[in-house]
């Protein structure tokens, strides 16, 4: 097991895109419960979770599977696919307007093996692993969720 100071690798990533709703999603707006709108809640948690190739997928490519169904989840969960927006007295609202969540696919010449066994936080390499988006920083008119898709060798 390679110590994260040890482990060199390279992350290359394709330009990230916008994955808008499947279908026609309504347009309004949506308040937030004065739980949410706390101050201190405006901020993003990275989240990362590894997955096991599964022969099922044989033949399949995962980043489409994976781009296809977000847009399909999103006729259902339409207010993921809009943006956060501050009204009056700073109450933020969800401006449900269908532009979408941020995806971006990578890969990188590392293998699983190689961060240790078991994977368990604090995880090393956590920030060469996530991409922080230029401009997406923020909590306010951003896309709420941004996903990264990795491939890591097995």
């Amino acid at each position: 097991m390679a110590t994260s100071s040890s482990l060199v690798f390279k992350v290359h990533r394709r330009e990230p895109e916008l994955i808008v709703p499947a279908k026609s999603t309504p347009h309004e707006c949506k308040m937030l419960s004065d739980i949410d709108d706390q101050e201190g809640f405006r901020f993003q948690i990275p989240v990362i979770q590894f997955y096991q190739y599964n022969h099922s997928m044989q033949g399949k490519d995962p980043v489409r599977v994976i781009r296809e169904a977000l847009a399909q989840a999103l006729v259902f969960y339409y207010p993921f696919a809009g943006r956060l927006r501050e009204g009056p007295q700073r109450k933020l609202m969800v401006d449900c307007n269908g532009e979408g969540l941020m995806f971006i696919e990578a890969d990188t010449d590392v293998t699983l093996e190689q961060f240790g066994n078991p994977l368990q936080p604090p995880f090393p390499c956590l920030e060469e692993l996530l991409y922080d988006v230029p401009g997406s920083a923020g909590v306010l008119d951003s896309p709420l969720i941004l996903i990264q898709v990795l491939y890591i060798i097995l």
